[in-house]
């Protein structure tokens, strides 16, 4: 991340899965859109009373407005910065996305990534969760219906070369 870089879009309780043939469960996080980057961070130094209150606060935002082009007080571009120092988080450049789009389903709305990161191609899928089970492991029980289409935009408006 650069220093002139900004935040134009935040969301939590991101659930992330692989769409390689043979994975099995997810892993939930925080998309994170500035001008140049997007990162998925599931490793935060957030504090766990901030993660639980802005869960409930954007589940309301969305269910009003499905906009994604939110973002969230509490958490700016100092601990971005710090969360993706941590390698275990991910964080591409625009042009590092190879294909980038969104797809209605009947129990909520994904937004599907390809993108090569240190020379594997990786494919992901994203979609908010609004419920969550957390036994035996986390895992959603219900998606929200969100517009990706202004976060996919500004992503495509803004590379270099576009699939």
């Amino acid at each position: 991340m650069q220093s002139d870089e900004k935040i134009q879009a935040h969301l939590v309780s991101v659930w992330r899965e692989s769409k390689k043939f043979f994975s099995i469960g997810g892993r939930e996080g925080m998309l994170v859109l500035t001008d140049k980057h997007l990162s998925f961070i599931h490793k935060t130094e957030a504090k766990m009373k901030w993660w639980k209150a802005i869960t409930q606060r954007q589940v309301i935002n969305l269910i009003k407005s499905k906009d994604t082009m939110i973002h969230h007080d509490g958490y700016d571009e100092e601990e971005l910065v710090e969360d993706v120092e941590d390698e275990r988080n991910v964080e591409l450049s625009f042009d590092d996305i190879s294909n980038i789009k969104f797809e209605e389903k009947t129990w909520g709305s994904v937004l599907q990534l390809e993108y090569e990161k240190d020379g594997k191609n990786e494919k992901f899928q994203y979609s908010i969760a609004q419920d969550w089970v957390k036994y035996p492991a986390k895992e959603p029980t219900k998606y929200m219906k969100v517009d990706w289409k202004p976060f996919v935009q500004y992503i495509k408006d803004r590379q270099r070369f576009t699939k």
